[in-house]
């Protein structure tokens, strides 16, 4: 690995201090997503976690618990202790898988099936206030160069 560059002056490095710096303002971006996110989610009593694991089960349900832990890169405690609070609140259920008694398969109950005709919706429009003033081009563009630095990075 190359020996960091010795900066000549502070002002060669003010696109990556804080607050100019990528890492900065994207952190500050998901805050600021999040936070308003879980404004919307707070009647529902859920978070945006409980969010994203309903997103999983709405595209496939009954997914093994490791399976959405793999999709949205998380530890197993801690989506164990999601899953938990969702099933109490009636939004999942637990069964054992049928072939292999060590997995255990998540499902959508009613309830949770019912929040994809009203979240979905909440989300968008939190998108369309953040994404206000860009073209479907420029939305386009900035979708994938997440991804690509996401991808660049993992």
């Amino acid at each position: 690995m190359p020996a960091p560059v010795k900066p000549k002056s502070s002002k060669q490095w003010q696109e990556v201090l804080a607050p100019n710096g990528l890492g900065y303002r994207v952190k500050l971006l998901s805050q600021l997503l999040a936070r308003k996110f879980q404004e919307q989610l707070e009647p529902f009593s859920l978070t945006p976690f409980h969010w994203v694991v309903l997103c999983c089960l709405w595209e496939e349900d009954g997914l093994a618990t490791s399976s959405i832990g793999e999709k949205l890169q998380q530890v197993g405690g801690t989506l164990t202790g999601v899953i938990d609070r969702m099933e109490e609140r009636g939004l999942v259920c637990r069964t054992r898988d049928n072939r292999d008694r060590r997995v255990w398969r998540i499902w959508l109950t009613e309830t949770g099936k019912q929040l994809e005709d009203v979240l979905p919706p909440i989300a968008a429009e939190i998108r369309e206030q953040a994404m206000q003033g860009m073209s479907q081009t420029e939305r386009q563009q900035f979708s994938e160069l997440v991804d690509r630095a996401i991808a660049n990075l993992s």
